[in-house]
């Protein structure tokens, strides 16, 4: 049979961290608790927007490089924010300009 002072000990412990945990609670849901689970969201948005336009930039570098096309100076930096381009409704973008595939390419790439 379990001793009396080790129930005790046990049961204090749960109580402790009962309360720990119900002042973590309440806590989270004051004014200033709401204002920092709001503030860790907005970073984690913007971090998470920087990543995927630091990767977009490294890809296109990637490609570019890959097809032979030139690098432009403003793309060239890795991180580099992209210009943003707006298309008017019904306008035609132009064409693109296809990289010549050498016939050793043209080979490896019939296997």
């Amino acid at each position: 049979m379990i001793p009396r002072p080790l129930w005790f000990l046990a049961g204090a412990g749960v109580g402790v961290y009962a309360v720990t945990k119900a002042r973590q609670l309440a806590e989270t849901f004051t004014v200033d608790g709401l204002r920092d689970r709001a503030s860790a969201v907005a970073v984690g948005a913007r971090l998470f927007a920087e990543e995927v336009s630091a990767g977009q930039a490294e890809k296109e570098v990637e490609l570019r490089e890959r097809f032979g096309l030139p690098l432009q100076p403003q793309h060239a930096a890795l991180g580099a924010p992209r210009p943003r381009t707006s298309v008017a409704p019904g306008a035609t973008l132009p064409p693109v300009a296809t990289p010549a595939i050498h016939p050793t390419q043209q080979q490896e790439n019939d296997l």
